[in-house]
């Protein structure tokens, strides 16, 4: 068996630990010791910018955010999908995992990051959803294991009454919200609902042939009259 080689470790506001390994080609992040992200598993992750970005395609000066830098599949799907014009502002909260994706050693989110689309904001992607009001015309939120699977206590408050609200206020007219989750999690989806959203629910695998199944909560806001 191939050992698991340990390339850096960086610490989360909370003091969760987290780790960036490399093992048979493949990089993963883990969070005290449960992983968060492979590359060998990205899928879902492509999905949630496919989704989110599906219907600005054709937009013009469109805007976006991406909370949770990860490994980077989010941010490559969505630069895939969406016109020369576009803005991908993407929030990371640890300045490791910013460096990581930059590292050309490792062959990351080289490219994406240097995309002149691309702005990489190292901050809680609270403090960005706060400071753009009616700024972003899709809003793509992977900064944990969803609302059920936390792990880092740092982005709890986002899947809160309060932190949906602060996201709808941070989306545009006929905008949409993509939550990415590693399982199903009814109440969230009510409490999408409850905020006056309408929310599609989809079943994603980790893998295109293989692994877990994910949640994608797809929700969209009604265009202010």
């Amino acid at each position: 068996m191939k050992p698991y080689e340990r390339l850096g470790e960086a610490h989360t506001p909370d003091g969760t630990r987290l780790e960036l390994f490399r093992h048979d080609g493949a990089y993963l992040i883990r969070a005290d010791g449960i992983e968060l992200m492979s590359t060998r598993r990205h899928l879902s992750e492509d999905r949630l910018a496919e989704v989110a970005c599906a219907s600005l395609r054709e937009g013009v000066a469109a805007r976006v955010l991406i909370g949770g830098l990860g490994l980077g599949f989010t941010l490559r799907a969505a630069l895939a999908s969406l016109p020369d014009d576009a803005e991908v502002v993407v929030a990371e909260l640890v300045a490791d995992v910013i460096a990581w994706n930059a590292d050309p050693a490792y062959g990351l989110s080289v490219q994406a990051m240097a995309d002149p689309r691309v702005r990489i904001v190292h901050d809680d992607v609270v403090n960005v959803l706060r400071a753009n009001a009616d700024g972003f015309n899709a809003i793509m939120l992977d900064t944990d294991n969803g609302p059920e699977g936390m792990l880092m206590s740092e982005n709890a408050r986002l899947y809160k009454a309060r932190g949906i609200a602060l996201t709808m206020a941070a989306l545009r007219d006929g905008g949409t919200i993509a939550y990415w989750s590693v399982g199903d999690d009814p109440k969230f989806a009510g409490a999408l609902q409850h905020a006056g959203l309408r929310v599609e629910t989809l079943r994603v695998r980790a893998h295109d042939t293989a692994g877990p199944m994910h949640t994608l909560y797809v929700a969209t806001v009604r265009r202010k009259a």
